[in-house]
């Protein structure tokens, strides 16, 4: 994911003034509204402006958006760090009732969005929610288990400046969790006003990628390496599954790309998901003359033209 340049959006340099930043957010919007302008691409720039907007006119969005920066010009690249959106916890509504920011913005900061023009959040004696992004391996959402995590936020301190503060917590991952499915920690959000509650926590879930299976809502899909005679002729192989090796049989004519389904081997739930074997035909090295001298034999033997339905 490419890192969006905010500054450079609205034609403002770093530690611009809010009321230079809202002149040039003015101007911007002038020239690109889609009510008025005639620019052919009005309502993606403008999509673009008040993205850049709704995060450098926020002090604690613009901090945490500054510290990204950092690192990615640190980097000396375009792409932000690996795990750059993990684990930084915002306050704020929601993040299912997000305005349409683009998947840069809501990596960061979709649990903090609030929608543009909507009314202001009343004062209560309950401390707001917090919200934050956190990767949990595969194995831990088969068995459960519990972690320790580590959040960051930006907070003020008390001479209106933006700080980095830190925080472990020790969080349950339930059996059978979704991506995209969050963990509520009671307690864990804004302290509240005047001996009023404190907020919760919400844990919007993601899995980290896993060296043999993908996810697919509670499905599995696994790349299943076979020889080219297992292929040909069929044959019964072993195949790893999260519940441990199982023996599969394969269908004699089986081609590159060809699935197996077994059924309910996939995340666990009330309706555990499958997993998919997706065939891939692994071809021996010619690295000996014996390897060598079969590949000749083949060629000889076996009358094929892979290219025989290309045509003239």
């Amino acid at each position: 994911m490419e890192f969006k340049d905010y500054y450079d959006t609205l034609g403002v340099e770093r530690g611009v003034s809010d009321d230079d930043l809202r002149r040039a957010y003015r101007k911007l919007a002038r020239k690109y509204h889609p009510d008025v302008s005639k620019e052919a691409d009005a309502e993606a720039r403008m999509r673009d402006i008040n993205e850049a907007y709704d995060v450098l006119r926020d002090p604690e969005k613009r901090a945490a958006y500054d510290d990204l920066a950092a690192s990615v010009a640190a980097g000396g690249g375009h792409r932000p760090p690996p795990g750059w959106e993990q684990g930084f916890e915002f306050s704020g509504g929601d993040p299912r009732e997000e305005a349409d920011f683009s998947e840069f913005f809501s990596s960061l900061f979709g649990a903090a969005q609030r929608r543009r023009g909507g009314p202001a959040r009343e004062s209560r004696a309950r401390g707001e929610d917090y919200h934050a992004m956190i990767e949990v391996e595969l194995e831990d959402i088969l068995l459960g288990a519990t972690r320790e995590i580590g959040l960051r936020s930006m907070k003020m301190d008390a001479q209106g400046r933006p700080r980095l503060q830190e925080r472990k917590l020790s969080v349950r991952i339930p059996v059978g969790v979704r991506e995209g499915q969050r963990i509520r920690l009671a307690g864990q959000g804004m302290p509240g006003q005047a001996g009023g509650q404190p907020g919760d926590l919400y844990l919007e879930v993601r899995i980290k990628p896993h060296r043999l299976y993908r996810v697919d809502g509670r499905d599995l899909s696994l790349t299943l390496p076979v020889a080219p005679w297992e292929a040909a002729l069929g044959g019964k192989v072993q195949a790893p599954t999260p519940g441990g090796p199982v023996e599969v049989t394969i269908p004699a004519g089986s081609r590159p790309g060809s699935k197996l389904r077994l059924k309910g081997k996939g995340l666990p739930g009330a309706h555990p998901g499958d997993l998919y074997l997706q065939l891939e035909v692994a071809w021996p090295p010619a690295d000996t003359e014996a390897a060598r001298e079969a590949y000749r034999r083949m060629a000889r033997d076996i009358p094929f033209n892979p290219r025989a339905g290309l045509g003239k």
